[in-house]
């Protein structure tokens, strides 16, 4: 299971982070999301549990869990969408990669 883990301290470790959500089952992975070019964090994560049902406990309760003075958002991850504001087609009205 996915989850999604929002306003995430911006010192807080990968390590913090799966410790407090092994309490309620085994962690796979955690990914705190950085800047690519300062290499610090943007205050979300990800956290990948082994099983469902204790990927929901760790959601029901975390979610505005105090993690180094900051209350976490916790929720199941939404599937990742297409950035459509990158890589537009020749159609679009903004003259990107237009043929002349």
């Amino acid at each position: 299971m996915n989850i999604y883990v929002g306003n995430v301290d911006f010192r807080a470790t990968e390590d913090q982070l799966s410790e407090l959500f092994a309490r309620y089952g085994e962690v796979n992975s955690v990914k705190i999301i950085t800047d690519k070019l300062s290499g610090r964090s943007k205050g979300y994560a990800f956290v990948e549990m082994a099983d469902e049902a204790e990927g929901n406990a760790a959601i029901a309760g975390l979610n505005g869990y105090a993690l180094n003075s900051r209350e976490l958002n916790v929720s199941v991850a939404r599937p990742r969408e297409e950035n459509k504001s990158f890589g537009r087609g020749r159609d679009d009205n903004r003259g990107y990669n237009r043929r002349y």
